[in-house]
């Protein structure tokens, strides 16, 4: 099996070692991804340089249909794909599916998401947990389905929503063993590749992220508030925060992210924020709408602000504009 190291070579450095290592200098890792345990894995590098062009009027829009057929999109035309799927728990927008029904749906999405992601893009699904009795663990089906369609798995996020956790009683058997039940302040982020696991830096983009930025985004566990579902108007909105750090995290400016279950709109919001451009699906009118209210009042404010930051020559201060 050949290494999972970068193909420019190593110099001398640290190596994994039977107790690990206290730094990690030019470390070569070559020794573990040789194990038995990676045998047969995908251990490509680079992936292939491939991107197609989107229709100009396909780009900044967000599609009122299911998005199990993007035809709007051209193959390896995506950089990024941030979204939350619909909780099928019997909420106002879900559809009462079983199991085997909802994964078929994701599977689907996701299997048009691979079409449309170019060669090492990401895919991050944000998915919930559901039920006691038994525990549904949907994050592992996620995976298990994702990794059948091809995708890399990078890694998952544990999104520690405790500070605006809601007071729960739903302890189960109160101050008892018979059955007590834990109470979830946590979802995860879910991450996954296209073909490789790396991407050549693109001409003429850079990225946003700050030093500080990515050294709190690189890490497992993010610590931030929920948003209030009465706010937006939307039985299950995440926060702009969870798409924003995404974005800044995997992509770089002006390139485009997916949301193929936008909901409330906030993963458009975050492109636009971030200096990026969106494509979006929906196939609840009512969503659609609302995403579309929302992105229409930021890009007001947004022209508001540009038209107010002006010095005294009348000279215009950088400040982000939609096109």
């Amino acid at each position: 099996m050949n290494s999972i190291l970068k193909p420019n070579g190593k110099s001398n450095g640290s190596q994994t070692s039977s107790f690990g290592v206290g730094t990690r200098i030019n470390h070569d890792s070559s020794k573990f991804y040789n194990s038995k345990i990676y045998a047969g894995s995908n251990n490509t590098y680079f992936a292939k340089d491939l991107e197609n062009p989107i229709p100009q009027e396909n780009i900044n829009k967000v599609f009122c249909k299911s998005s199990e057929q993007m035809t709007e999109l051209p193959d390896n035309s995506v950089h990024l794909m941030v979204t939350s799927p619909p909780y099928n728990v019997g909420k106002d927008y879900d559809k009462n599916l079983s199991m085997n029904e909802y994964r078929d749906l994701l599977t689907k999405v996701f299997k048009e998401t691979y079409r449309v992601l170019i060669p090492g893009g990401r895919v991050c699904v944000n998915i919930a947990n559901l039920g006691r009795k038994p525990y549904l663990p949907i994050h592992s089906y996620v995976i298990e389905d994702m990794q059948k369609l091809g995708f890399l798995m990078r890694g998952e996020v544990i999104w520690n929503k405790a500070s605006s956790a809601s007071q729960s009683f739903a302890w189960g058997s109160w101050l008892s063993a018979t059955n007590p039940t834990l109470r979830d302040i946590h979802e995860y982020i879910l991450i996954f590749s296209k073909d490789g696991f790396a991407r050549k830096k693109p001409v003429a983009r850079k990225p946003t992220i700050t030093k500080e930025e990515f050294m709190e985004y690189t890490k497992s566990i993010w610590t931030f508030s929920a948003e209030r579902a009465s706010r937006i108007g939307h039985p299950a909105p995440f926060p702009i925060e969870l798409p924003y750090r995404l974005i800044q995290l995997y992509t770089f400016e002006d390139e485009v992210i997916l949301d193929p279950f936008v909901g409330s709109g906030t993963t458009c919001l975050a492109a636009l924020k971030t200096k990026r451009r969106y494509v979006a699906y929906d196939n609840d009118q009512k969503y659609c709408e609302l995403a579309g209210k929302r992105i229409e009042e930021y890009l007001q404010s947004q022209n508001t602000l540009f038209n107010q930051q002006k010095d005294t020559n009348n000279k215009v201060i950088p400040v982000y504009q939609s096109s």
